[in-house]
């Protein structure tokens, strides 16, 4: 994937435009195994294997790629400790933590209107 460079140009922050770096990270970040990848990791430093049983229902693949998009988008910071077996971590960057806040502000939201887009969609789906 060919990233683009930004240019202190408005247009490259543009989320509205196609060809933006902000679209390609807006992509990158918004997708539900990003959002609960970082949700879980929070202020802890986890292993692949705790944050796959801690994300329900993610495959080894996704969170793979997962983390391998998030540390390239420098939110994940990856620690291989020199061990037999190599022992891997995770966790949140400054950026991931600052990112958190705005997870942890849609979880809020789902939490307080979950009733009433439960109503709403049994409401447009009778």
């Amino acid at each position: 994937m060919v990233t683009k460079q930004l240019k202190d140009s408005p247009d490259e922050a543009d989320l509205r435009r196609a060809d933006s770096l902000a679209r390609e990270i807006f992509s990158d970040v918004a997708n539900k195994w990003a959002l609960l990848i970082i949700e879980s990791l929070g202020e802890r430093t986890m292993r692949f294997s705790e944050l796959r049983n801690e994300v329900e229902g993610i495959s080894h693949k996704m969170l793979t790629q997962n983390l391998r998009m998030l540390e390239r988008n420098g939110l994940v910071e990856r620690n291989v400790h020199p061990t037999v077996p190599p022992r891997v971590e995770y966790t949140l960057t400054e950026a991931g933590r600052a990112l958190r806040a705005t997870v942890d502000a849609m979880c809020d939201w789902t939490h307080r209107y979950f009733g009433h887009i439960e109503a709403s969609r049994h409401r447009f789906d009778d």
